[in-house]
């Protein structure tokens, strides 16, 4: 896990992984302390590899103590990279130590954490670098090779039966507090489409006025895309994209992404449909196929995929990012992790081009303000029987 971390910087220049190019968003060097941070904080204990570090590599955890602040980042020109991956190497090994003893055993739950909290902050290393390098008039690419052309697919809607359903996980294996305890919902009758929409899709929706027409947006979206001059999605730069690749031609087949809540919500509307609820989400995904596109195929964009729930794109759902019924924080620092975020955000689905293929699940819940568009965030459809 630790050695993807590294590999996934390891094209970048000390430059590259020094710069913020928004508040949202990290350097890459902060990713890699942070990750470090993380398993010293949590799981090792005792003296500090340099005290220093306690503050700049706290993300959010008051708990723990005082916090850099996050827009500020981008000026910690020191330390240096080497001397961040000089903290990570002694971090692993004194994790080597730690599992040379049957003293780990004591901890494991805190590394299984921290191991999926390190997956999360290697796709926000992507997502990070993608903003930062669109902000280059050079568009440079962090990685080589043109993408190839995605096939289209027809849009196709399965039907699902009213019913009473059990989401969250229980059961084995690893989970985050926000994703349980398993309850169970009542869901009417709807349908779902069986893949996001695609950029020819969306497009249709742009040349239609879609950004144009206030009867088809909140009004919050409406204020917000007016403000800030919302035309297309993010990234998209007339008939081209930039992506990882650098200026890519925009293909029509692909899942139309880096979309905010509020766009997702008008294409909706436009369409004669609706986005999701997480449970619908999931009620449908939970014995879905998994074989879509993720960081392990290196493509680092959506594309065109089979049928299925996950990778390529997140998919904004309609629901609010809230606790589950019953749902308690653990105790501690590491209580802070996801529950005091359940206010102003929504729920997203399924993963992305940019995340681990081990990391999603059906009951993964990802959340973000309804005006975030620098995640790979995509849409699906669903509408009433």
């Amino acid at each position: 896990m630790r050695a993807q971390t590294e590999a996934l910087a390891a094209p970048l220049s000390a430059e590259d992984c020094a710069l913020q190019s928004m508040p949202d968003a990290s350097p890459v060097k902060w990713h890699l302390g942070h990750t470090a941070w993380f398993f010293e904080t949590f799981v090792l204990g005792g003296a500090p590899w340099r005290e220093e570090f306690r503050v700049l590599f706290n993300s959010y955890y008051v708990g723990v103590g005082e916090r850099h602040p996050r827009p500020e980042r981008g000026l910690l020109s020191r330390p240096t990279l080497d001397e961040v991956r000089a903290y990570r190497a002694s971090v692993d090994e004194r994790m080597r130590v730690l599992f040379r003893s049957a003293a780990w055993r004591e901890h494991a739950a805190l590394i299984e954490l921290g191991l999926n909290h390190e997956q999360q902050h290697q796709e926000l290393i992507l997502t990070d670098l993608k903003h930062l390098f669109s902000r280059n008039p050079l568009f440079p690419a962090y990685a080589k090779g043109e993408l190839p052309a995605a096939d289209p697919r027809p849009l196709r809607w399965q039907r699902l039966p009213a019913g009473v359903r059990e989401i969250g996980h229980a059961g084995p294996g690893f989970a985050f507090d926000n994703e349980q305890p398993r309850h169970r919902v009542f869901a009417a009758a709807f349908e779902i489409a069986e893949r996001p929409v695609t950029n020819a899709e969306f497009r249709a929706f742009m040349d239609d006025g879609g950004y144009r027409r206030p009867e088809l947006w909140l009004a919050e979206g409406w204020d917000l895309a007016r403000a800030r001059d919302w035309s297309a999605p993010l990234y998209w730069r007339g008939g081209d994209e930039f992506t990882l690749h650098g200026l890519q031609a925009i293909d029509p087949a692909s899942p139309v992404a880096h979309v905010s809540y509020f766009e997702a919500d008008a294409y909706a509307r436009w369409g004669g449909a609706r986005l999701p609820t997480e449970a619908e989400w999931e009620i449908a995904a939970q014995d879905g196929p998994r074989q879509s596109n993720f960081l392990e195929s290196g493509r680092l964009h959506p594309a065109a995929g089979g049928s299925g729930f996950f990778g390529d794109v997140w998919q904004w759902t309609s629901s609010a990012y809230a606790p589950y019924p019953g749902f308690r924080a653990a105790s501690g620092a590491v209580g802070e992790y996801n529950g005091k975020f359940m206010v102003n955000q929504y729920v997203l689905r399924g993963g992305s081009c940019a995340t681990p293929a081990s990391h999603v699940r059906a009951t993964y819940r990802n959340f973000f303000p309804a005006e975030a568009r620098w995640q790979f965030s995509g849409i699906r459809l669903a509408r009433d029987t």
